[in-house]
Order: C-alpha cells, then sequence, then structure tokens
C-alpha cells in the first residue's frame, strides 16, 4: 500500500516544513505538491507531484504546460491545472520584471537614501547588506545580524555566502547607531577593512559601509577605509 500524506509526522509535511524552514528548504516535488493540495484516492499528493515533474521531464518543460496538457495526467482536473497554472504564469512574470524598476546604488547618498527611512529609529543596532548586480542594482537585501556590531559576530563568511547565492556583483553594508550619531567606532573601522580584504579576495567588491544615523549618515569609503 503507498504511503500517503497522512502517514507523514506533522512536522515533516511540506505545509509545516514550508513554515518552519522556508520554501527554499523544499523540494520541486513538494513545492507542487502544496499548490495541487491533494492526491487521488490511490496515491499521496507527493506521488502525484512526482508524476506531473516525470511527465513534463522536469521544470523546464512544465513552466510551459498548457492547462489541456496538464489535465492529460491522471489525476489533475481543471480546478488542479488552473492552481499550477496561475502559479507557473506567476512566477514567470516575477522573472521578468524589468531591470528599470531595481534601485541604483551610484554613492552613499543613494544607500541613505533608499535605506534612511527604515534604519533611523530603530532602538538596536541592525547589520543590513544590500546586493548588486554589475549594474549596481540592489538585486537583494537581508539582515545579518541584530545587536552590537563586533568582529567575532560579523564574519564575512555569512555575508558573502548570500552574494555567491544571488550572483551578486559587488555589496554595500550599513549598520545604524541608535544614538543618532553616525561617526564611526574603532570596531567599525575593523569590520570595514576585514570586510574589504574578504571581498578582494572572493573577487565580490565592497564598494562602502554606510552608518545610518539620525537623518545624518557616515561613509566609510569616504572617510577612506574602504
Amino acid at each position: 500500500m503507498s504511503m500517503m500524506i497522512r502517514d507523514v509526522p506533522k512536522s515533516e509535511r511540506p505545509r509545516e516544513r514550508l513554515v518552519r524552514d522556508g520554501p527554499q528548504a523544499l523540494s520541486n516535488q513538494e513545492l507542487i505538491a502544496l499548490l495541487l493540495g491533494s492526491g487521488t484516492k490511490s496515491e499521496s499528493v507527493l506521488q502525484l507531484a512526482a508524476r506531473v515533474i516525470q511527465h513534463f521531464d522536469g521544470l523546464k518543460l512544465l513552466k510551459d504546460a498548457s492547462i489541456k496538457e496538464l489535465m492529460d495526467i491522471r489525476g489533475i482536473g481543471e480546478a488542479k491545472a488552473v492552481q499550477l497554472r496561475a502559479a507557473l504564469e506567476l512566477g514567470k512574470r516575477i522573472q521578468q520584471f524589468p531591470a528599470e524598476d531595481r534601485y541604483v546604488i551610484r554613492s552613499p547618498e543613494d544607500v541613505s537614501h533608499y535605506m534612511m527611512d527604515e534604519m533611523r529609529h530603530l532602538n538596536q543596532e541592525h547589520f543590513i547588506v544590500l546586493y548588486l548586480n554589475t549594474k549596481n542594482q540592489i538585486i537583494h537585501k537581508k539582515t545579518i545580524f541584530i545587536g552590537s556590531l563586533n568582529a567575532s559576530i560579523c564574519h564575512p563568511r555569512e555575508i558573502y555566502k548570500e552574494a555567491f547565492r544571488y550572483s551578486a556583483a559587488s555589496i554595500v553594508c550599513l549598520h545604524n547607531h541608535p544614538s543618532g550619531d553616525p561617526a564611526p567606532s574603532q570596531e567599525d573601522i575593523d569590520v570595514t577593512k576585514r570586510l574589504t580584504e574578504s571581498g578582494k579576495m572572493l573577487g565580490i567588491e565592497l564598494l562602502d559601509h554606510v552608518i545610518i544615523g539620525d537623518q545624518r549618515f557616515c561613509s566609510l569609503k569616504e572617510k577612506g577605509y574602504v
């Protein structure tokens, strides 16, 4: 007898894992299973999802599948086909966002304009990294850690790991000073030098490290530390 989704421990079911670990933790089969919602009397939704992938020889052909082609698969009715088709179309449209919609970083002022309102009133220090493509457009933003800046906590590995994941050409680091005074501390300078050196070795340039105060900012590049 085939194993049904109810036989899988609740904590390991796709829905629970997505909530707990994020969508990136799920396989293609599990993501499709979530879109399908349910299987058939004879097989689980995971088994049905596996057949969908097998039928289209992977995601490349599935992304262009028509409603009729989806309904040709046993266990896929119109409702399931429409759900899949809608999700695939949404993914395609997201991929087609014009590059012009991305914010471009040309100067420390651009960094400040982009992040000032978000960071100026934070009660704790937040260390945030902007990941840029070859045109200096922001392709990803991530809060690396929250708390006082410390060289042992602010490890280049965590910062540049994301850069490789998103194929970033360069990065801009930021953190805020809750006091409102953006003047850099010695720790800020030491961290900046360490990140600059790591970036040179990895071929991913640290363009700047900007400290955000209350309607004021400090560029460590302009200060000569990058």
